[in-house]
């Protein structure tokens, strides 16, 4: 890992600098030992910044398997449909450099992977990806496990009923019948279709 001015300056001010270089020595670019552990996963934390900087962090979600490496230094994982915002799709567009926080919160182990991202409306993983829209492939840099003493650790899980699932239709988030998005859903939206089930309500974002 290459460390800058600015990361040493606050490694020397607080004696790290050799603990640093420890840890930054085994940040290869190799996925394959943590293959498995990320396929199991169900969520993790995408950071993206546009041209000019401005950062988003974003949570996705899905069913164990949504992620998957797919070389030794490849991942890739669907958008599903959102809020129709494309943050973090147009962020990378823009700036391909994107970092990534799984995080197992049975145990509180994490992983961070950096790296450069790309997508593809024709990437042929789409049809492996139920309900996807898009994939995105990160080409990683940096893998390295993460210090996991301050996660707090959930031992129940609860899984959303709007992750997409082969064979299976899911309901429409009640925010988007509310009056407020009358005539901005998209002309194909399920939430146009009156027959088509709501979700219990959820937060609007």
């Amino acid at each position: 890992m290459d460390y800058r001015d600015t990361h040493r300056r606050w490694q020397d001010r607080f004696d790290t600098r050799r603990l640093a270089d420890r840890l930054g020595g085994v940040a290869g670019d190799d996925l394959t030992a943590f293959g498995e552990w990320i396929a199991a996963r169900d969520m993790f934390f995408l950071a993206t910044a546009d041209a000019s900087g401005q950062p988003q962090c974003s949570y996705k979600g899905g069913d164990p398997g949504f992620v998957r490496v797919v070389d030794a230094s490849t991942l890739a994982f669907p958008v599903y449909d959102g809020n129709g915002m494309f943050l973090s799709v147009g962020n990378l567009t823009e700036n391909p450099q994107v970092g990534l926080l799984f995080i197992d919160f049975n145990d509180g182990s994490r992983l961070r992977v950096t790296g450069a991202a790309s997508l593809d409306e024709h990437d042929p993983l789409l049809a492996e990806f139920d309900g996807a829209t898009l994939v995105i492939r990160v080409r990683a840099d940096a893998v390295f496990p993460n210090c996991r003493r301050y996660v707090h650790t959930h031992d129940t899980s609860h899984r959303s009923p709007f992750v997409p699932v082969q064979g299976e239709q899911p309901p429409v988030p009640d925010w988007k019948r509310d009056p407020w998005f009358d005539g901005t859903l998209p002309a194909d939206d399920p939430a146009l279709d009156a027959a088509h089930p709501t979700a219990p309500a959820t937060p609007s974002y």
